[in-house]
């Protein structure tokens, strides 16, 4: 695949001083940032900006996930190579091109099918093989059949849908941000080998809620 191991002094700088100083402390996880070109994944106008911890702006009101914060997803789900992951928005597709190069079997699902085009040429532009993007929306497929070692949840949810863990297998990681405006926190979910629950804070951030979302009575968006 055609990730530059160039160490490039714009992507050195937002993995140490963006990434690492955001307690991303994970050797892998930094060296993939190094890795990925990231500029294949941020829309030509902002293309400049493609090293910035700042949510760059996408197609249909959506932006790309901060690098602090995407650093943080990928620290908290610890995917290992053959594991199967679901990422919930697509998005740019820089986030499905991270869990590809940590080994995993990556599904994707956006519900704006022109980013999910855009995804697509994205991943194909940057070389990274074998990521299934589905224009989708997650709520259609709760009750279905697939369950996934991790799942990413990359758009806010206002209230908590305890719906998203069917998703998971034994021992799976659940990654959600709940809340609205500049109350929203990061948590990591994860059930044991017997079904057992543990709920992790993470820390706090701020993400574009997720469309069709479960908001409480009275919520106004």
């Amino acid at each position: 695949m055609s990730t530059n191991p160039a160490h490039t002094p714009s992507r050195e700088q937002m993995v140490t001083q963006q990434v690492r100083a955001w307690d991303v402390l994970d050797d892998g996880i930094l060296e993939l940032f190094r890795r990925l070109p990231r500029e294949h994944f941020v829309p030509p106008a902002y293309r400049d900006a493609a090293y910035a911890d700042v949510p760059l702006p996408l197609a249909d009101g959506q932006h790309m996930l901060v690098p602090s914060v995407a650093g943080r997803l990928l620290q908290a789900l610890d995917v290992q190579p053959g594991e199967r992951v679901l990422e919930i928005g697509t998005g740019s597709g820089f986030l499905s091109a991270c869990f590809a190069l940590q080994g995993a079997k990556v599904t994707t699902l956006e519900i704006h099918s022109r980013l999910a085009e855009q995804a697509r040429a994205n991943l194909a532009a940057a070389g990274i093989p074998g990521v299934d993007v589905r224009h989708a929306d997650v709520f259609s497929m709760l009750a279905g059949p697939d369950r996934f070692d991790a799942v990413a949840v990359t758009g806010s949810l206002p209230e908590y849908d305890e719906r998203f863990e069917s998703l998971l297998n034994p021992e799976g990681r659940l990654f959600v941000v709940v809340g609205a405006g500049h109350a929203m926190e990061a948590r990591r979910i994860t059930l044991g080998a017997a079904g057992e629950r543990q709920e992790e804070s993470l820390f706090e951030t701020g993400l574009d809620a997720l469309d069709h979302a479960r908001r409480p009575a009275g919520f106004i968006f």
